[in-house]
């Protein structure tokens, strides 16, 4: 899925310009150094951007607006979110995003880019989160098939109007976004699917399963 959103950044004649941020895991050193090893095998032009202790570039803007991709990891959504705002990063981001910069990322790092979805960054029972970026006007489910307590909590925090109707996806399956609008959902493997949450009538919810294309 990695390699599919880094040709999209259209990348010719040159290495593509990888970011990597691992804010969501506290920037944890071993996963930032996984990403170096796979960069390097991909033949990605490599950087990353910590937090933790302190920033490691000098010009936060300046190294992600040079970036043809921006890779967000999981964890915890809403330290995540709080970090960014802390430094500045919700509006450099959405600037990078404006201009063209590939937005990706798992878990974590793609409830990030919409209104909100269910995480378990508060503790070990899953909760909503609601102040996301917003760069897309839609929820996120994640983890759809494999833990079972995400499904009914997006359904029924769509259904209050918690949060806005929404997109959710198995492990395994990406979304495609050109500008706000939902092109299309791709998969890594057979057998796992994507799904449209919409309100209902009566405080329900209606969940369409959307076509899934596989891409490996």
């Amino acid at each position: 899925m990695t390699r599919y959103a880094v040709d999209l950044a259209g990348a010719t004649g040159r290495a593509p310009r990888v970011c990597f941020l691992a804010t969501a895991c506290g920037d944890d050193n071993r996963v930032i150094a996984t990403f170096y090893d796979n960069a390097w095998r991909e033949g990605w032009a490599a950087s990353h951007l910590a937090l933790f202790p302190r920033p490691n570039v000098s010009d936060l803007r300046e190294h992600l607006l040079a970036q043809d991709l921006l890779w967000v990891w999981g964890g915890s959504v809403a330290g995540l979110l709080a970090m960014w705002r802390l430094h500045g990063l919700d509006t450099v981001i959405r600037e990078a995003w404006q201009a063209g910069v590939v937005l990706t990322g798992v878990s974590a790092g793609s409830i990030c880019w919409h209104v909100g979805g269910t995480t378990d960054s508060f503790g070990p029972a899953l909760q909503p989160v609601t102040n996301g970026l917003g760069l897309l006007p839609w929820s996120n489910g994640v983890h759809y098939d494999s833990e079972p307590e995400r499904r009914p909590l997006f359904q029924s925090l769509v259904a209050s109007g918690a949060l806005p109707p929404g997109y959710a996806t198995d492990d395994g399956v990406g979304l495609l976004y050109r500008g706000t609008e939902l092109v299309e959902a791709l998969a890594e493997h057979n057998n796992v699917g994507a799904y449209q949450v919409e309100p209902g009538p009566d405080n329900t919810a209606v969940e369409t399963p959307l076509d899934v294309r596989r891409i490996s």
